[in-house]
This record gives C-alpha cells, structure tokens and sequence, in this order.
C-alpha cells in the first residue's frame, strides 16, 4: 500500500514551510506505507540536506530498491553518490536510465555527469544545459545542475592552455566544492 495524494501533500508542504518538521513526517508516514519509495526517497532527500549522508543514501538506496523504475530516485543516488566522491558507483547507479529516451532531462543530466567526471567541462555545460530546458516538472534539479554548469565555467582551460600542473583534477575539486553543499532533492 502506498501513501495517499493527502498525506503527501502534507508532507511536501511541511517541506516546503521549512518548519524542520518534515524528516519526522516523513518517518510517521514510512511507519504507515513501508513500500512506498517515495516516502523513502524524500526522507533521503531531507537526510542528504540536514548532513546525515550515510542515513540518506540507505534512505535513496532503498527507493530504488522498492522501484527500480522510479527515475528520479536513480538519478538523485548517483547524484549523492558523485557528490560523495564516488564516480564509479554513480555511473553504475545510472546505468539502467540508458533505457530513458534520448531527449529525458535526465538522459541529459547523466551525459553532463559522465562528462564531468571525465573533465570534459565544455560537453558538462552542454548536456546540462539542455537537459535543464527539457526539465519542467522538477525546477530545484534545475538549480543543482546551474549550480555545476557555474562552477564548470571557471573550470574549463582555454584551448590553448597547458595541462595544470596540480595534482587533484579539477573533477575532484568540484566535488570537494559540491560536498559541502545541500542540494535540493
């Protein structure tokens, strides 16, 4: 059984008021809909914003888990995941969303991701870029990805510029940046 269209409503308004309320909504509500991941995937969500990384990605991981299909709650745990500096479990976590038509926004996000973690800033900003004008129906995903495409174009070399010289890429930098950060969910 699934949590109905009220209470879920609910929940997303205490989100929304800030109150600070909405992680213990979330886990009455789990009590009542074990299966449902949503409620899990928000809980993840509300985990991974208040710095309790290690509940929220059990919190995402058991979303997909429940629904292996629910594309935003994949996407959302290879999200944390790049952000938790672990590039290689994101990419597999990504993986089945190569089943997403070409034009998903999410389809985009991915490409802008892997190019990230490749260091191929220029293709990074194109991919997120487009896949923001094709997102409409979730605009703070819209924020993360600007959020990335900022950070991207102070990045980027210019083409005629030579290899730097530090040692961490500026991938990982990115990440140590985006880290420490709360991203909407």
């Amino acid at each position: 059984m699934i949590c109905g269209d009220e209470e879920m409503g609910q929940l997303i308004a205490t989100a929304e008021a800030g109150t600070g309320d909405e992680l213990a909504f979330a886990e009455r509500l789990i009590a009542a809909y074990p299966d449902d991941a949503r409620l899990h995937f928000l809980r993840g969500s509300f985990l991974a914003g208040s710095g309790r990384p290690i509940e929220a990605h059990a919190s995402l991981s058991l979303a997909v888990q429940l629904a292996p299909d629910f594309h935003l709650a994949r996407f959302q745990l290879g999200f944390f995941e790049l952000t938790s500096a672990e590039p290689a479990r994101a990419l597999a976590t990504w993986e089945p969303l190569g089943a997403l038509p070409e034009d998903h926004y999410l389809s985009h996000f991915v490409a802008g991701l892997t190019h990230l973690i490749h260091d191929r800033f220029p293709e990074t900003i194109r991919e997120l870029e487009v896949g923001i004008s094709a997102n409409g129906e979730n605009p703070p995903l819209n924020r993360d990805m600007a959020l990335i495409i900022e950070q991207c174009g102070g990045l980027a070399p210019p083409p005629a510029a030579a290899e730097p010289v530090e040692e961490a890429s500026a991938t990982s930098f990115l990440l140590g940046q985006l880290g420490g950060r709360g991203t909407t969910h």
